[in-house]
């Protein structure tokens, strides 16, 4: 069958902001007041998108609406595509002038609170014409689809985009140096039985899902793992072992400075590899870019010797030999 193309002459440029709108502000009403516009109008542009693409757009219920398949694959190609109008077109009204441009960056939750401050700063000392907008969702998968530069927590995916690797991520166990000083004639399995443990919550995981994989991968069949408490973020999970109870399993990269300062300590050299890893997620439109471009770059340098996997591991005086 013969692949259908769009010619660019007569490309729905008011159908396509009239989709994005509905898709940003999730309501055909708030969209229309904000492109001042009126509903019908609005509607009838979406309707002949759906009737030229050949495809619904939208799940349209009594108290929802919610973009399709389709509709998501098509949001984030709509929204750079404008952007990059409004960017060339700012930069042609203001030539001469000093260019500004706002990167809008996807980090999660915890690797943001750790990591964030440092990398945001150090770049804008680098690239001061480039500002950042940053957001961080919880959970693990795809980012958002209306963001230019992502970094991610997930296992590794075959998606349109294009993945780097910033490190694999090798969990092992932190806690607060009195408690491994507390415990340091037990063995792993001891050690563990003998604490409280803190769980992180994976999305569309079980409750138990890191802590159940350690085990496993440490044959410790009979240790009890499901109990102790569970937590959103890994920050979490630190911020409750620096209070010097409990054990959590966690990235050493996120926490190096915690680690090196003494404040939290790796009592067994022991770590859990369960495929998991940031990555940065760049749309592969946004390579040509010099913003994201640059960015992108810029933070692959900045990590790259971590994608071999963490520092070997402090030596304490807690073993499992």
């Amino acid at each position: 069958m013969q692949k259908r193309t769009i010619d660019r002459r007569w490309l729905p440029l008011n159908a396509l902001r009239a989709f994005e709108g509905v898709a940003k502000h999730g309501s055909f009403t708030a969209a229309a007041n904000a492109l001042l516009i009126s509903q019908s109008a609005l509607s009838r542009h979406v309707i002949a998108l759906e009737r030229l693409t050949g495809v619904q757009l939208f799940e349209r219920r009594p108290h929802a609406l919610t973009l399709t398949k389709a509709g998501q694959h098509l949001l984030p190609a709509v929204a750079k595509s404008f952007d990059r109008l409004e960017y060339a077109l700012d930069d042609i009204r203001n030539e001469g002038a000093p260019s500004q441009r706002t990167l809008r960056v996807q980090m999660p939750p915890s690797f943001a609170v750790q990591l964030a401050v440092p990398i945001l700063r150090d770049f804008r000392r680098a690239s001061s014409e480039v500002d950042i907008d940053l957001i961080s969702p919880y959970g693990v998968g795809p980012p958002l689809g209306d963001v230019d530069v992502a970094v991610v927590y997930s296992r590794p995916t075959v998606t349109e985009m294009v993945s780097d690797l910033l490190w694999q991520v090798r969990l092992t166990i932190l806690c607060h140096p009195n408690t491994a000083a507390a415990h340091r004639d037990r063995d792993l399995a001891g050690f563990i039985e003998a604490n409280e443990i803190v769980h992180v919550r994976i999305a569309d995981q079980a409750r138990h899902h890191l802590w159940s994989q350690f085990a496993r991968h440490n044959s410790l069949a009979g240790v009890n793992i499901e109990r102790g408490l569970v937590v959103d973020t890994a920050v979490l999970a630190a911020q409750y072992a620096l209070s010097g109870e409990g054990l959590a399993l966690l990235d050493p990269n996120l926490f190096a400075e915690e680690i090196s300062s003494g404040r939290l300590v790796r009592p067994f050299d022991v770590t859990l590899d369960d495929d998991y890893g940031y990555y940065l997620i760049t749309h592969p439109e946004g390579l040509g870019d010099t913003a994201i471009a640059l960015f992108r770059s810029w933070l692959i340098e900045r990590f790259g010797p971590r994608a071999a996997g963490p520092s070997p591991p402090v030596q304490l005086a807690v073993s499992n030999e």
